[in-house]
């Protein structure tokens, strides 16, 4: 893959290579919301998920020489923060919840009665926990799919998978997601 040399970010990673300190700074306080969210998503825990993300920083800072402009910058990053994740899942040989806001699914309608609200609800549930129940794969390329919104090209980039290896990881989640929700894909309670 060439580089995208059109993403200001690479020239800010090159010139922290060359010793601007600041371009660093400027990377991390344009990425840190976007890191955070992903560890947070992940892992489900605010509070670890902000321990979490200094260390990805940290390691960027430490792998700074070993960065070279292959892809966008945030796909490089966003592998580093995968990678860190999935160590810190192994390490504490748990299942991550899926803490992101479903209400990003589903928009809400004005004047909902509390029955249909409190439907709303346990879909909202019923999805997190079809998300949450994925093997850690199809988990981790939903996310990077409908939270990060990154295309099939980047979460190949980012998950170290071929493009078609992408493609069957989203398309098995899509299967165990529309068998694990299909009472609700019918309406039935």
């Amino acid at each position: 893959m060439s580089a995208d040399f059109a993403d200001p970010d690479i020239d800010l990673m090159l010139r922290f290579q060359q010793g601007e300190e600041r371009c660093f700074e400027e990377l991390v306080a344009k990425h840190t919301r976007g890191v955070l969210n992903l560890v947070f998503r992940y892992l489900g825990d605010a509070s670890r998920a902000e321990d979490v993300s200094q260390d990805i920083f940290v390691k960027v800072y430490r792998a700074r020489m070993k960065y070279e402009p292959k892809a966008k910058f945030s796909t490089w990053l966003y592998r580093i923060a995968v990678n860190h994740c999935l160590n810190e899942i192994r390490a504490r040989k748990s299942q991550p919840s899926l803490a992101a806001p479903i209400n990003d699914l589903m928009e809400e309608p004005e004047g909902e009665n509390p029955d249909a609200r409190m439907s709303r609800a346990e879909l909202q549930q019923a999805v997190k926990g079809a998300i949450d129940s994925l093997p850690e794969n199809q988990r981790m390329a939903v996310i990077l799919a409908r939270y990060e919104d990154m295309s099939y090209d980047e979460i190949a980039e980012t998950m170290g998978m071929s493009l078609e290896a992408v493609k069957s990881v989203l398309f098995r989640a899509k299967e165990n997601l529309k068998q694990a929700l299909s009472k609700y894909a019918r309406g039935s309670s």
